[in-house]
């Protein structure tokens, strides 16, 4: 019978776990990818708003080199704002908890999006920059936290689908902006403030609804020791009185950490029972932003343009791209389970590899070979599904699963940082790239593919169906420490003596 109990509980994806979900991924995560892609369609009514604010100061026009630096740092200052919402994540997911800080996050998001709003009104460009400063702090947290959020409430064998489910926000965030931004809906000189005011709208609905869904039970019970709100809020996300087997699951997992303590980032790098897991997410991060995304997104609407695409239909060319990208998402949410996270990784970086390095012959070739500009739309298509199914998604996932709960907070910390920063590097250095090798530079993204996928191939193990504790084990070789587990069949009420015994970690 208690079997068939647990069969039950690991199988059911409950309202409540759906709900939670939805909330925490439309309030934040899609934030995330609103304000990545809501700035471009507007981009000329915007400067235009920079230049006219300047002259009605100053009586005389902004220099071109003036207007240039505003304008790059309306941009980079997303990506600066995710490096410092990362460093902030540890301090607060320890103190507030994952869904405190969500909550908590949400002034990064409807601050801002009444400061862009009124932008235009108040005539200060000033107040723009100062903006997507705030809200990328807002990505920054909510890059890092939902997916620790959501991994912590998934029972296992849906942890990998619900960790995916913040990355297909993010790419709905991006269509939904380039949608609204095509120039007879808000992408114009009258609507483009409250294309950049709407971010807030999901912000105060997630600071609503988030607060009648529970807490992530592992928090409560191994970092704030209260069983009794761990186990009712089991019980409310798995639809199920009898969760005692899950229970049992995470004390062990809290006395196998009583030993290490709460991790800062110090402590973290010098954990010799942690290392190949933080290699590693620092790899996939690095991966994912330098393997040339953005840069694809950059030479997207001039492929476009080269093979006949008018310029006014390039809008929704773009938006049909994004919607590949959010239906490739999906996909990788509902196969991620029954391929596991390791091969949608390889798959999708080797797409990417082979993308990079036809995209850069069928560039070179298409001023003198009239059937080469769609070799390249191919391409770019291509490229989009290869990092939609494996490197988008899938490293928020594995960060979650490779840490436990008491590492987890300075991991997702390094994890982001590393993440943004790479970000902000592609933006900063790109340009100069492009401008010096042209479409040559494609093949160093595709040399970071090829390096990333073969670190993969050697380092990273499947995660899927495993526990934390037991994926704990599986680093344990590498990282030359040894874990030996054995609960048996003790109660969940056993005594703390034979919870100690039951979980050993030493080096050799």
């Amino acid at each position: 019978m208690g079997a068939d109990k647990s069969f039950k509980l690991y199988k059911i994806l409950t309202v409540v776990l759906g709900l939670a979900t939805f909330i925490s991924t439309f309030g934040s995560s899609f934030q995330y990818g609103y304000n990545v892609a809501v700035i471009n369609s507007p981009s000329e009514f915007m400067q235009q708003f920079y230049n006219t604010t300047y002259m009605e100061r100053y009586n005389s026009p902004m220099e071109e080199d003036f207007l240039t630096l505003l304008w790059s740092l309306s941009v980079s200052m997303f990506p600066l704002g995710g490096f410092f919402g990362s460093i902030m994540v540890a301090p607060l997911v320890n103190k507030l908890g994952r869904k405190g800080t969500l909550l908590f996050n949400n002034i990064f998001a409807i601050v801002p999006a009444v400061m862009m709003g009124v932008s235009e009104i108040a005539k200060t460009y000033e107040i723009i920059i100062v903006a997507r400063f705030i809200v990328g702090i807002c990505a920054g947290l909510s890059s890092n936290v939902v997916p620790m959020y959501l991994g912590e409430l998934a029972p296992k064998n849906l942890r990998g689908a619900l960790g995916i489910v913040p990355q297909l926000f993010i790419t709905i965030g991006i269509l939904s902006a380039q949608v609204l931004g095509i120039r007879h809906i808000l992408g114009n000189s009258t609507g483009w403030t409250l294309l950049l005011g709407l971010t807030g709208i999901p912000a105060v609905i997630e600071l609503l609804l988030l607060p009648f869904f529970p807490e992530s039970p592992r928090y409560m019970l191994i970092q704030k020791g209260d069983e009794k709100t761990a186990k009712k809020a089991l019980q409310r996300l798995r639809g199920w009185e009898d969760v005692d087997t899950e229970l049992l699951e995470m004390r062990l997992e809290e006395q196998s950490e009583k030993a290490e303590g709460r991790l800062t980032v110090l402590n973290l790098l010098s954990q010799r029972s942690l290392r190949w897991q933080l290699i590693s997410i620092i790899v996939m991060n690095m991966g994912q932003q330098l393997s040339g995304v953005n840069a694809i997104y950059y030479y997207a609407d001039s492929i476009y343009g080269s093979a006949g695409v008018r310029e006014n239909d390039i809008q929704y060319v773009t938006v049909g791209t994004g919607a590949v990208n959010v239906f490739m998402t999906i996909a990788a949410v509902f196969i991620v389970e029954a391929s596991g996270r390791r091969l949608l990784l390889l798959c999708g970086f080797g797409i990417c590899c082979v993308a990079c390095v036809v995209l850069t012959i069928a560039l070179n070739f298409q001023d003198t070979v009239t059937w080469m500009p769609y070799v390249s739309i191919a391409c770019v298509i291509i490229y989009v599904i290869g990092h939609a199914i494996g490197p988008s998604p899938i490293p928020y996932v594995v960060a979650t699963e490779m840490f436990r709960q008491t590492a987890r907070p300075a991991a997702f910390m390094v994890a982001g940082s590393v993440h943004w920063l790479s970000n902000f590097t592609v933006g900063l250095v790109f340009p100069f790239l492009e401008r010096g090798l042209g479409p040559y530079s494609f093949i160093i993204f595709s040399f970071i593919c090829l390096v990333t996928l073969i670190y993969i191939w050697i380092v990273v193990p499947e995660t899927k169906n495993k526990t934390f504790l037991e994926i704990c084990q599986m680093f344990a070789k590498r990282n030359k420490v040894e874990i030996k587990l054995d609960a048996g069949d003790l109660p969940l009420k056993e005594s703390k003596e034979s919870l100690e015994d039951a979980v050993k970690v030493t080096a050799f």
